[in-house]
C-alpha cells in the first residue's frame, strides 16, 4: 500500500482538493527501495492509464532521479481541482493504491502557475 506524506505540513492534499479553481498541476514525489522500483513503475503505469480516462485529465509524466536514484517525480496537469478530486476519489483508483510496494512513499501536492514579471533567469 502506498504511504502518503504531506509535502506541506500546514496544508494537506485533502485541504487543497476543497479549492474549486483550475487549471492545476499535481506534483507527486515518490521514494522506493531499489528492489521495488519495478513494482512502483508497474503500479504507476496502471494508475496513469486509469487517470488518462478521467474527465479533466490533460497530461502526466514520470521522471526518475539520475545515477540510480530511487526518487521519482510525477508531473500531472488537470483542468481543475474538482476534476482531480473526483478522479482521486474514484474507487477503482483507490483500490489500485494497494499495488504499490510496501516501501513506497508519495508526497502529492497541488500547484497553480504564478505569473512573475521582471525576472531574469540565466
Amino acid at each position: 500500500m502506498l504511504n502518503f506524506v504531506e509535502m506541506d505540513k500546514s496544508i494537506t492534499l485533502f485541504d487543497q482538493m476543497q479549492d474549486r479553481g483550475g487549471p492545476l498541476v499535481l506534483i507527486n514525489k515518490f521514494n522506493v527501495r531499489p528492489d521495488e522500483v519495478d513494482q512502483l513503475l508497474a503500479a504507476w503505469t496502471a494508475d496513469a492509464a486509469l487517470m488518462r480516462a478521467q474527465p479533466g485529465y490533460i497530461s502526466a509524466q514520470l521522471h526518475r532521479g539520475v545515477a540510480g536514484s530511487c526518487v521519482f517525480l510525477n508531473y500531472a496537469v488537470w483542468e481543475s481541482t474538482e476534476h482531480f478530486a473526483r478522479a482521486f476519489a474514484n474507487p477503482e483508483f483507490q483500490n489500485q493504491l494497494g499495488r504499490y510496494p510496501s516501501s513506497a512513499t508519495a508526497e502529492p501536492h497541488l500547484f497553480r502557475k504564478v505569473a512573475v514579471t521582471g525576472v531574469c533567469v540565466e
